[in-house]
């Protein structure tokens, strides 16, 4: 790999003053790119690479999969065919909550309780029809490189403790580097971090009784919240980080989450760690399974990646319309 700039490490971050302390903010050449930025040309091209078999996995369930799901405001699109005349059809959805299915959140979907939105953008920036951080930055010029899938489930059911996600397990840092160990996954600047947990396959087999307890108890495996995860995420330099469950973060936070404190408008969630101060977009609900399994009978955990969210000027977020090639 060559030209690939040079970016302060997290504890270097922490030291940055006039309220940047732990923000990558002014650091990017396209400053509303964020960590995508860490991909070049070069980076993309190595991605090639990646692809051995010409497999092809779409990421994305569908639109009104999780219906219900685990968010108690967004509800399915209803979807509507009509016609002009006998030769025409055409189309439309209405209620399309656009973080509903397999997403991406914008950098936009988050502001720190402290210090505001990505790069110090003005709060009343971040309204309909402005383009300030919103997701057509991404659509414009799509997310695309390498991308690894830690196969968290697959490493747990192998030690014989399958992830607890009716008691929303989190997920440590500890457990992703050990699965990434048993893997033997070297992960490169640029990469895109793909978490395979099982949660969404767990929580749509799920009959309606259930998914409704699960609804109510608000609890849902994910990563556990820690400042090791956020310092081993920008030092890696992933350019996204993404997973099969609800909120990428384990719900509720840890009870010893250290940004408690920090974010209280998110009760110690880490997305505005990562979203609002390091520029990192969050993937959740990504369908991974039938790209896990692919993987586990090649022994390869890399793959090509596209991810190409809807042109939508100032949207928060978008479905993810990410495509793996193996």
């Amino acid at each position: 790999m060559t030209g690939h700039k040079q970016f302060p490490r997290f504890a270097d971050l922490l030291q940055r003053e006039g309220g940047l302390s732990g923000t990558s903010w002014g650091l990017f050449p396209e400053p509303e790119r964020g960590t995508p930025s860490f991909i070049t040309p070069d980076i993309v091209l190595e991605a090639r690479d990646s692809i051995r078999t010409g497999t092809v996995f779409g990421l994305d369930y569908p639109a009104d999969a999780f219906d219900p799901g685990m968010s108690l405001k967004r509800g399915a699109p209803r979807h509507t065919i009509y016609s002009s005349h006998p030769a025409h059809r055409d189309d439309y959805l209405d209620g399309y909550y656009l973080q509903g299915s397999s997403q991406v959140d914008g950098l936009r979907h988050r502001r720190a309780d402290d210090v505001g939105f990505y790069n110090g953008t003005a709060d009343d920036r971040i309204t309909e029809g402005t383009p300030d951080l919103g997701i057509q930055e991404w659509a414009e010029h799509p997310i695309t490189g390498r991308a690894v899938l830690v196969d968290v489930e697959g490493y747990r059911n192998a030690a014989g403790e399958p992830i607890d996600h009716a008691a929303g397990e989190p997920l440590t840092l500890g457990l992703v580097q050990a699965a990434m160990a048993a893997q033997s996954i070297t992960t490169r600047p640029g990469d895109i971090l793909m978490l395979h947990t099982g949660w969404c396959e767990w929580f749509l087999a799920l009959g309606p009784e259930e998914k409704q307890r699960i609804r109510e108890s608000r609890k849902a495996s994910g990563v556990a919240q820690s400042e090791e995860f956020v310092a081993w995420a920008w030092d890696s330099q992933f350019a996204l980080v993404a997973a099969d469950n609800f909120a990428f973060e384990c719900l509720p936070a840890v009870p010893d989450s250290p940004y408690r404190s920090s974010a209280t408008n998110d009760h110690g969630m880490m997305h505005q760690q990562l979203l609002a101060k390091l520029g990192l977009p969050l993937g959740e609900l990504w369908k991974l399974m039938p790209l896990a399994r692919h993987m586990r009978t090649t022994g390869r955990w890399d793959a090509f990646i596209s991810i190409k969210p809807l042109n939508i000027t100032g949207a928060t977020g978008s479905p993810a319309n990410a495509t793996a090639i193996t």
